[in-house]
């Protein structure tokens, strides 16, 4: 029962709008004095030290400079002109383009708002220019974005690992296919309201524009590769491979494409050192709570409970997913996976699923939750960018939404396609 008040505790301060990470720390410390008194307290700050230094946790910061970086160094850009080059003969190619572009920027960022703050100013003023809808315009530009949380490097499943004590490289590997498909079919639903609504072609295929816009974003280009290949190869930890995409952005914002100068690098380093402080402050405080969860045998009593009420595999995925979607529509990402996943592990273990297909149900979960209000903070920024109602965008963005959940069904009930490269090439 005192589990139970200390997550009511946790949301009662959320929903007045205390900052989660303090709300974190406050419920933790109260459950602590209630529970053992005041010599628990001159550990606590060595236990937020320690919760917040784990090495991989070291990837979330590089990995946000790193897209700091290549928004500011016309890396985006370029990617927006190859895809234009490439899609420009399709009809609608424009939320063909914006799709894409997102697909290919998550293989570097790991961030859906670095996504969208990349891609957003450059995209939803030329759509909007050539005749589509402004929440239209806004849902695609959101939706595809959160591909970036799916589709490795992903911020949420480094967090994801060090919670629940599994392999970041397994599951970058296993959001490859998931996050494939997702934008794959928005493609496809891109091409159905083309169709439907007779959007225009942007340009002819030319294959002297191909060539060109490709020379130009070669470098670009190569990033992922650099990045997923030195991890996937063995070659780099995932860290060391954030550490990569820093240097990597540095040298061609620097020295190839020559548009990085000092004041935007200062101005990245600055952006990407809020962003971390306020994900790194979250896992601190939440290791406050963690102590008092293990020492209150929470996680394992719920798992219990559960276990009572049905030992179905299909079952528990069913009440898992519908936890995480109802979480994801009030609490950030990181602060759900801080919060939830090392609650629900024990269940997890008990009923025999693998640890990385669960991590990319729960990132597929949180991906949903950042399109859905009361929160849904991709969403959010999309609007502000896009100056669009929010509940006008929302409604335009219920058949994206609808492609995600699509997605999170597959990877729920048909485990091979996570599990399928990680038992080829890991297991």
């Amino acid at each position: 029962m005192s589990g139970v008040l200390v997550f009511a505790c946790v949301v009662a301060l959320v929903l007045i709008n205390v900052p989660i990470a303090v709300a974190l720390g406050i419920a933790a410390v109260v459950a602590m004095l209630a529970t053992q008194g005041t010599p628990s307290l001159p550990n606590l700050a060595i236990a937020m030290y320690q919760g917040a230094t784990s090495f991989p946790l070291i990837a979330i910061p590089l990995f946000i400079l790193a897209g700091a970086i290549m928004n500011t160094s016309g890396i985006s850009k370029r990617l927006i002109d190859f895809c234009s080059a490439m899609l420009g003969s399709m009809k609608g190619a424009l939320a063909q383009v914006n799709v894409v572009t997102s697909m290919f920027f998550a293989e570097i960022s790991g961030s859906a708002v670095a996504d969208v703050a990349a891609t957003g100013p450059i995209l939803i003023p030329a759509m909007k220019k050539r005749g589509y809808s402004g929440p239209f315009t806004a849902a695609v530009t959101s939706s595809s974005a959160s591909l970036a949380i799916i589709i490795p490097p992903s911020i949420p499943m480094i967090l994801y690992a060090v919670m629940a004590g599994t392999s970041v490289v397994q599951l970058f590997v296993a959001g490859i296919v998931p996050g494939l498909i997702a934008g794959f079919a928005m493609m496809g639903l891109c091409h159905y309201y083309a169709v439907k609504y007779n959007w225009p072609v942007e340009d002819p295929f030319k294959f002297r524009r191909l060539w060109a816009s490709f020379k130009d974003a070669s470098w670009a280009l190569t990033l992922p590769l650099i990045i997923l290949g030195g991890i996937f190869g063995g070659v780099v930890t995932a860290t060391e491979g954030a550490a990569l995409a820093v240097v990597a952005a540095l040298f061609v914002g620097l020295f190839i494409y020559r548009e990085l100068d000092w004041k935007h690098l200062r101005d990245a380093i600055i952006d990407g050192g809020v962003q971390t402080g306020v994900v790194m402050l979250l896992v601190a405080s939440s290791t406050l709570l963690g102590l008092y969860l293990t020492e209150a045998q929470l996680p394992q009593k719920l798992a219990a409970a559960l276990m009572d009420v049905t030992r179905e595999k299909w079952a528990v995925l069913a009440l898992l997913n519908i936890f995480f979607l109802f979480i994801g529509m009030f609490l950030h990402s990181a602060a759900a996976i801080i919060l939830v996943v090392p609650i629900v592990m024990p269940l997890v273990t008990a009923v025999g699923i693998d640890p990385v297909h669960f991590g990319v149900m729960v990132t597929l979960n949180l991906a949903i939750g950042q399109q859905t209000p009361p929160v849904a903070s991709v969403l959010m920024i999309t609007c502000s960018i896009a100056k669009e109602n929010v509940w006008d965008v929302t409604r335009a963005n219920i058949p994206f939404i609808l492609v995600l959940l699509a997605t999170l069904m597959l990877v729920t009930y048909v485990p091979v396609t996570t599990l399928g490269l990680v038992d080829v090439f890991y297991r």
